[in-house]
Protein backbone atom coordinates (compact mmCIF):
# COMPACT_ATOMS: atom_id res chain seq x y z
CA UNK A 1 0.00 0.00 0.00
CA UNK A 2 1.19 2.93 -0.89
CA UNK A 3 0.68 6.20 1.58
CA UNK A 4 0.68 8.84 -0.99
CA UNK A 5 -2.71 7.10 -2.35
CA UNK A 6 -4.44 7.73 0.70
CA UNK A 7 -3.81 11.78 1.81
CA UNK A 8 -6.88 11.35 4.54
CA UNK A 9 -5.09 8.49 6.24
CA UNK A 10 -1.96 10.86 6.26
CA UNK A 11 -3.62 13.41 7.67
CA UNK A 12 -5.50 11.27 10.49
CA UNK A 13 -1.88 9.80 11.36
CA UNK A 14 -0.30 13.14 11.50
CA UNK A 15 -2.82 14.50 13.85
CA UNK A 16 -2.44 11.77 15.99
CA UNK A 17 1.17 12.15 16.27
CA UNK A 18 0.47 16.06 17.16
CA UNK A 19 -2.29 16.28 19.92
CA UNK A 20 -1.13 15.77 23.26
CA UNK A 21 -1.94 12.50 24.80
CA UNK A 22 -5.50 12.63 26.77
CA UNK A 23 -5.86 11.10 30.34
CA UNK A 24 -8.86 8.75 31.02
CA UNK A 25 -11.14 9.86 34.07
CA UNK A 26 -11.07 7.18 36.91
CA UNK A 27 -14.48 5.57 37.62
CA UNK A 28 -16.73 7.55 39.46
CA UNK A 29 -14.83 10.77 39.25
CA UNK A 30 -16.09 13.85 36.88
CA UNK A 31 -12.74 15.62 34.63
CA UNK A 32 -11.11 18.21 36.14
CA UNK A 33 -11.72 21.76 34.79
CA UNK A 34 -9.30 24.38 34.95
CA UNK A 35 -9.95 27.03 37.84
CA UNK A 36 -12.10 30.33 37.20
CA UNK A 37 -9.95 33.31 37.77
CA UNK A 38 -10.01 35.36 40.66
CA UNK A 39 -11.43 38.64 39.15
CA UNK A 40 -11.18 41.49 41.19
CA UNK A 41 -13.69 44.23 40.42
CA UNK A 42 -12.13 46.98 38.40
CA UNK A 43 -12.30 50.69 38.63
CA UNK A 44 -14.14 52.97 36.33
CA UNK A 45 -14.42 55.57 34.75
CA UNK A 46 -17.57 58.15 36.09
CA UNK A 47 -18.11 61.89 35.56
CA UNK A 48 -15.70 63.96 36.98
CA UNK A 49 -13.01 61.67 36.38
CA UNK A 50 -9.48 63.19 34.73
CA UNK A 51 -8.11 61.20 32.45
CA UNK A 52 -4.49 61.42 30.56
CA UNK A 53 -5.07 60.25 27.20
CA UNK A 54 -2.20 59.03 25.13
CA UNK A 55 -2.43 58.72 21.46
CA UNK A 56 1.16 56.74 20.04
CA UNK A 57 3.13 59.59 17.83
CA UNK A 58 0.28 61.92 18.40
CA UNK A 59 0.74 64.68 20.48
CA UNK A 60 -1.61 67.02 19.23
CA UNK A 61 -4.73 64.30 19.93
CA UNK A 62 -3.30 63.29 23.55
CA UNK A 63 -4.07 65.15 26.69
CA UNK A 64 -5.46 65.69 29.84
CA UNK A 65 -9.73 65.66 29.72
CA UNK A 66 -12.02 65.71 32.64
CA UNK A 67 -15.27 63.45 31.92
CA UNK A 68 -18.19 65.67 31.48
CA UNK A 69 -21.87 64.89 33.05
CA UNK A 70 -22.80 63.06 29.95
CA UNK A 71 -19.56 60.68 30.74
CA UNK A 72 -17.85 61.69 27.76
CA UNK A 73 -14.54 63.38 27.13
CA UNK A 74 -13.97 65.96 23.92
CA UNK A 75 -11.04 64.43 21.70
CA UNK A 76 -9.33 67.02 19.63
CA UNK A 77 -10.52 66.85 16.10
CA UNK A 78 -12.30 63.21 16.93
CA UNK A 79 -15.27 64.83 19.16
CA UNK A 80 -16.85 63.12 21.97
CA UNK A 81 -16.50 59.83 23.29
CA UNK A 82 -18.71 57.97 25.88
CA UNK A 83 -15.94 56.77 28.26
CA UNK A 84 -18.71 56.49 31.50
CA UNK A 85 -18.87 52.39 33.56
CA UNK A 86 -15.64 51.79 31.70
CA UNK A 87 -12.46 50.75 33.05
CA UNK A 88 -9.00 52.18 31.40
CA UNK A 89 -8.27 49.91 28.56
CA UNK A 90 -11.82 49.24 27.80
CA UNK A 91 -11.79 53.60 27.03
CA UNK A 92 -8.98 53.51 25.76
CA UNK A 93 -10.19 50.63 23.19
CA UNK A 94 -13.44 53.08 22.31
CA UNK A 95 -10.94 55.95 21.56
CA UNK A 96 -9.35 54.20 19.16
CA UNK A 97 -12.27 52.76 17.50
CA UNK A 98 -13.62 56.40 17.15
CA UNK A 99 -10.20 57.57 15.44
CA UNK A 100 -10.51 54.53 13.24
CA UNK A 101 -13.96 54.78 12.38
CA UNK A 102 -13.08 59.20 11.81
CA UNK A 103 -10.54 58.19 9.16
CA UNK A 104 -8.28 60.45 11.45
CA UNK A 105 -5.50 57.18 12.04
CA UNK A 106 -5.42 54.00 10.27
CA UNK A 107 -4.12 51.98 13.18
CA UNK A 108 -4.16 54.07 16.08
CA UNK A 109 -2.68 53.35 19.35
CA UNK A 110 -4.30 54.56 22.68
CA UNK A 111 -2.85 54.19 26.84
CA UNK A 112 -5.50 56.31 29.20
CA UNK A 113 -4.42 56.72 32.74
CA UNK A 114 -7.02 57.44 35.53
CA UNK A 115 -4.92 60.69 37.03
CA UNK A 116 -8.32 61.24 39.43
CA UNK A 117 -10.60 59.55 40.86
CA UNK A 118 -13.84 61.73 41.63
CA UNK A 119 -16.35 59.23 42.90
CA UNK A 120 -14.43 56.25 43.80
CA UNK A 121 -14.57 57.28 47.06
CA UNK A 122 -15.92 54.36 50.31
CA UNK A 123 -17.85 55.80 53.02
CA UNK A 124 -17.20 54.28 55.90
CA UNK A 125 -19.84 55.27 58.95
CA UNK A 126 -21.30 54.14 62.19
CA UNK A 127 -19.34 52.50 65.09
CA UNK A 128 -15.74 53.50 63.97
CA UNK A 129 -13.17 55.86 65.11
CA UNK A 130 -12.35 57.97 62.21
CA UNK A 131 -16.20 57.89 59.93
CA UNK A 132 -15.24 59.35 56.28
CA UNK A 133 -15.33 58.89 52.63
CA UNK A 134 -11.59 56.98 51.78
CA UNK A 135 -10.22 56.65 48.42
CA UNK A 136 -10.36 53.38 46.57
CA UNK A 137 -7.37 53.08 44.35
CA UNK A 138 -7.04 48.95 44.13
CA UNK A 139 -9.07 45.79 44.78
CA UNK A 140 -9.78 46.00 48.77
CA UNK A 141 -11.61 43.93 51.09
CA UNK A 142 -14.22 45.08 54.20
CA UNK A 143 -11.66 44.72 56.78
CA UNK A 144 -8.81 47.00 54.79
CA UNK A 145 -11.98 49.97 54.80
CA UNK A 146 -12.49 49.69 58.25
CA UNK A 147 -8.83 49.54 59.24
CA UNK A 148 -8.83 52.83 57.11
CA UNK A 149 -11.35 54.10 59.30
CA UNK A 150 -9.41 53.55 62.55
CA UNK A 151 -10.81 50.55 63.33
CA UNK A 152 -14.31 49.91 65.27
CA UNK A 153 -15.20 51.53 68.62
CA UNK A 154 -16.05 49.54 72.09
CA UNK A 155 -19.47 49.90 71.25
CA UNK A 156 -19.49 48.19 67.76
CA UNK A 157 -20.82 45.66 67.03
CA UNK A 158 -20.28 42.07 64.69
CA UNK A 159 -22.88 43.32 62.28
CA UNK A 160 -21.88 45.40 58.89
CA UNK A 161 -24.00 46.82 56.49
CA UNK A 162 -22.60 47.26 53.17
CA UNK A 163 -24.89 49.42 50.21
CA UNK A 164 -23.52 49.00 46.75
CA UNK A 165 -24.17 51.70 44.08
CA UNK A 166 -25.28 49.03 41.67
CA UNK A 167 -27.69 47.43 43.95
CA UNK A 168 -28.76 50.15 46.46
CA UNK A 169 -32.32 48.29 47.64
CA UNK A 170 -30.42 45.24 48.46
CA UNK A 171 -27.55 46.15 51.03
CA UNK A 172 -25.73 43.33 52.37
CA UNK A 173 -25.23 42.32 55.85
CA UNK A 174 -21.85 40.92 57.21
CA UNK A 175 -21.12 39.20 60.57
CA UNK A 176 -17.50 39.71 61.37
CA UNK A 177 -15.53 37.61 63.18
CA UNK A 178 -13.68 39.52 66.37
CA UNK A 179 -11.12 36.93 66.70
CA UNK A 180 -7.19 37.79 66.55
CA UNK A 181 -6.42 36.57 62.23
CA UNK A 182 -9.62 35.65 61.43
CA UNK A 183 -10.58 36.84 57.93
CA UNK A 184 -14.33 35.68 57.88
CA UNK A 185 -16.59 38.55 56.40
CA UNK A 186 -13.81 40.27 54.24
CA UNK A 187 -15.72 41.04 50.89
CA UNK A 188 -14.69 42.30 48.13
CA UNK A 189 -15.51 46.68 48.53
CA UNK A 190 -16.29 48.36 45.28
CA UNK A 191 -15.96 51.69 44.25
CA UNK A 192 -18.79 54.15 45.74
CA UNK A 193 -20.20 51.81 48.96
CA UNK A 194 -21.24 52.57 51.99
CA UNK A 195 -20.38 50.63 55.02
CA UNK A 196 -21.79 51.31 58.72
CA UNK A 197 -20.81 49.71 61.52
CA UNK A 198 -23.79 48.81 63.45
CA UNK A 199 -23.54 49.86 67.50
CA UNK A 200 -23.84 46.99 69.78
CA UNK A 201 -26.91 47.30 72.41
CA UNK A 202 -26.20 48.40 75.68
CA UNK A 203 -28.14 46.46 79.25
CA UNK A 204 -28.12 48.13 82.65
CA UNK A 205 -27.30 46.77 85.92
CA UNK A 206 -28.15 48.72 88.59
CA UNK A 207 -28.75 48.90 92.53
CA UNK A 208 -27.64 46.37 95.16
CA UNK A 209 -25.02 44.48 92.61
CA UNK A 210 -20.90 44.38 93.32
CA UNK A 211 -20.48 46.40 90.22
CA UNK A 212 -23.19 48.40 88.32
CA UNK A 213 -23.15 49.63 84.69
CA UNK A 214 -23.82 49.26 81.41
CA UNK A 215 -22.94 46.09 79.73
CA UNK A 216 -22.47 45.52 75.85
CA UNK A 217 -25.14 42.79 74.01
CA UNK A 218 -24.54 41.77 70.15
CA UNK A 219 -27.35 42.16 67.71
CA UNK A 220 -27.56 38.47 67.32
CA UNK A 221 -26.48 37.30 70.46
CA UNK A 222 -28.88 36.60 73.65
CA UNK A 223 -28.46 37.89 76.85
CA UNK A 224 -30.69 37.06 79.92
CA UNK A 225 -31.25 38.45 82.98
CA UNK A 226 -29.50 36.37 85.16
CA UNK A 227 -26.42 37.03 82.66
CA UNK A 228 -26.72 40.12 83.10
CA UNK A 229 -26.56 40.22 86.75
CA UNK A 230 -23.65 37.87 86.86
CA UNK A 231 -21.82 40.18 84.36
CA UNK A 232 -22.60 42.90 86.98
CA UNK A 233 -20.35 40.55 90.24
CA UNK A 234 -23.58 39.18 91.16
CA UNK A 235 -25.76 40.98 93.92
CA UNK A 236 -25.16 41.96 97.66
CA UNK A 237 -25.99 39.95 100.47
CA UNK A 238 -28.16 43.31 101.32
CA UNK A 239 -29.88 42.81 97.96
CA UNK A 240 -33.76 42.33 97.62
CA UNK A 241 -34.06 39.84 94.53
CA UNK A 242 -37.56 39.34 94.75
CA UNK A 243 -38.40 43.04 94.22
CA UNK A 244 -36.27 43.30 91.22
CA UNK A 245 -37.88 44.99 88.49
CA UNK A 246 -36.85 45.44 84.60
CA UNK A 247 -37.80 48.58 82.94
CA UNK A 248 -38.25 49.07 79.15
CA UNK A 249 -38.57 51.26 76.51
CA UNK A 250 -41.85 50.95 74.60
CA UNK A 251 -43.81 53.39 72.14
CA UNK A 252 -45.94 54.27 74.75
CA UNK A 253 -42.79 54.88 77.33
CA UNK A 254 -41.23 53.44 80.25
CA UNK A 255 -42.67 50.33 81.05
CA UNK A 256 -41.66 48.31 84.45
CA UNK A 257 -41.98 44.57 84.91
CA UNK A 258 -41.51 42.84 87.77
CA UNK A 259 -38.62 40.24 87.91
CA UNK A 260 -38.40 37.73 90.28
CA UNK A 261 -34.73 37.11 90.48
CA UNK A 262 -34.50 34.88 93.33
CA UNK A 263 -36.54 32.31 91.54
CA UNK A 264 -34.41 32.87 88.30
CA UNK A 265 -31.32 32.29 90.22
CA UNK A 266 -32.43 29.14 91.78
CA UNK A 267 -33.78 27.92 88.45
CA UNK A 268 -37.28 28.01 89.65
CA UNK A 269 -38.53 30.58 86.99
CA UNK A 270 -37.99 30.90 83.57
CA UNK A 271 -34.82 33.92 82.33
CA UNK A 272 -35.92 36.32 80.71
CA UNK A 273 -34.33 37.67 77.99
CA UNK A 274 -33.24 41.03 77.79
CA UNK A 275 -33.00 44.21 75.10
CA UNK A 276 -31.15 46.74 74.35
CA UNK A 277 -31.85 49.81 76.74
CA UNK A 278 -33.01 47.84 79.01
CA UNK A 279 -32.90 48.65 83.18
CA UNK A 280 -32.46 45.61 85.25
CA UNK A 281 -32.70 47.48 88.85
CA UNK A 282 -32.29 45.42 92.21
CA UNK A 283 -33.10 47.45 94.98
CA UNK A 284 -31.63 47.16 99.04
CA UNK A 285 -33.44 45.46 101.10
CA UNK A 286 -33.84 47.98 104.32
CA UNK A 287 -34.57 44.42 106.91
CA UNK A 288 -31.16 42.94 105.56
CA UNK A 289 -29.39 46.37 105.97
CA UNK A 290 -30.80 47.05 110.39
CA UNK A 291 -29.74 43.23 110.38
CA UNK A 292 -26.34 43.51 109.08
CA UNK A 293 -25.98 46.94 110.80
CA UNK A 294 -26.60 45.21 114.00
CA UNK A 295 -24.25 42.45 113.69
CA UNK A 296 -21.53 44.83 112.98
CA UNK A 297 -22.39 46.54 115.71
CA UNK A 298 -22.44 43.85 118.13
CA UNK A 299 -18.86 42.76 116.39
CA UNK A 300 -17.48 46.31 116.73
CA UNK A 301 -18.52 46.10 120.33
CA UNK A 302 -17.69 42.55 121.23
CA UNK A 303 -13.76 43.30 119.41
CA UNK A 304 -13.64 46.74 121.39
CA UNK A 305 -14.63 44.80 124.66
CA UNK A 306 -11.96 41.95 124.10
CA UNK A 307 -9.26 44.45 123.54
CA UNK A 308 -10.49 46.06 126.94
CA UNK A 309 -9.98 43.11 128.76
CA UNK A 310 -6.21 42.25 127.66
Amino acid sequence: MRFYQYPLLLVLIAASLLLPPTVAAQPGTLPQQAAAPNISHALRISSGDLLDVGVFDTPELSGKLRVNEAGEIAMPIAGAVRVSGMTSSEAATAVEQKLHNADILKDPHVSIFVLEYATQGVTVTGEVKTPGIYPLLGSHGLLDMVSAAGGVTATASKAVTITHTSDPGHPEIIQLDNKPGSTAGNVDIRPGDVIVVSRCGVVYVMGDVLKPGGYLIDNNDRLTAAQAVALAGGTNRTASKDKSRLIRKTPNGPEEIPLPLKSILALKATDLPLEDGDILFVPSSEAKNMAYRGIEATIAVAAGVAIAVH
